[in-house]
């Protein structure tokens, strides 16, 4: 790799570092996510592990589940929550104009969606936090150019508030807050989201969930010595485990 992608990499992840992380790590601190990881409640019963090994990301004694949404996609279709319901999914925040993290991020999905190709059990469900500009046929154009044929990849739009809510409010993926209208920024995270809603995760190597998998760091790419490395591979591990 030459010197000038080891400078532009580690660039974007400072200025993430500085203006992202901390955003999501306070929401995650004010709201109690709970750091024991593992309090399930299946039929008012606790349970100490999950069947698939992964926890769920406990809120103020409330398993986080995806809040309802509904906006328009790629094909002008309306799409809600409901439509994923049965499916393993990640979700991103994203907009088609970045030219920075989200090129490493839509790279790395595409390759994550290619491993479960023809499966209907699995989707993507990326949210563009510049509406005004990606509209359908727009998102429609970066669908072709990123070669996506993944039926339950859906690229949507729809109402900068609402995106900007359900990006801050429900996954505490931080992106510009209403009134905030400075240079788009946004979270290179992937929350990973089961069959019934909830979002999930693994435990970090202190025991804590980790509620989001890194998404900006190219896969299969060496980064400078300290840097945040890819988590595209345990990511596909830990699809592959609520797919089971």
């Amino acid at each position: 790799m030459r010197k000038n992608t080891y400078i532009g990499i580690a660039a974007i992840v400072l200025i993430f570092g500085i203006i992202v992380i901390p955003k999501i790590y306070k929401r995650l601190a004010n709201d109690d996510v709970s750091r024991g990881g593992r309090m399930h409640q299946e039929g008012g019963v606790p349970i100490e592990e999950a069947p698939d090994g992964l926890v769920y990301i406990t809120q103020n004694g409330v398993d986080r589940k995806v809040p309802p949404f509904k906006f328009v996609n790629q094909d002008n279709d309306t799409i809600s929550n409901a439509d994923y319901k049965g499916k393993v999914y990640l979700v991103e925040f994203f907009f088609t104009r970045c030219t920075d993290i989200c090129i490493p991020m839509s790279h790395n999905l595409q390759a994550i969606a290619k491993k479960f190709e023809g499966r209907d059990d699995f989707g993507i469900a990326s949210f563009s936090i510049d509406p005004e500009h990606d509209q359908p046929e727009v998102l429609k154009q970066y669908q072709q150019d990123y070669g996506v044929t993944n039926p339950n990849w859906h690229f949507m739009t729809g109402d900068r508030s609402v995106i900007r809510k359900l990006s801050n409010e429900g996954f505490y993926l931080a992106t510009n807050e209403e009134g905030d209208e400075t240079d788009l920024y946004h979270s290179g995270l992937f929350a990973l989201v089961d069959q019934n809603g909830f979002i999930r995760s693994r435990l970090d190597p202190y025991g804590n969930p980790k509620p989001y998998y890194r998404g900006f760091v190219p896969m299969n790419k060496v980064v400078p010595e300290g840097g945040e490395t890819s988590e595209v591979d345990i990511l596909i591990e830990d699809i592959n485990k609520l797919l089971k």
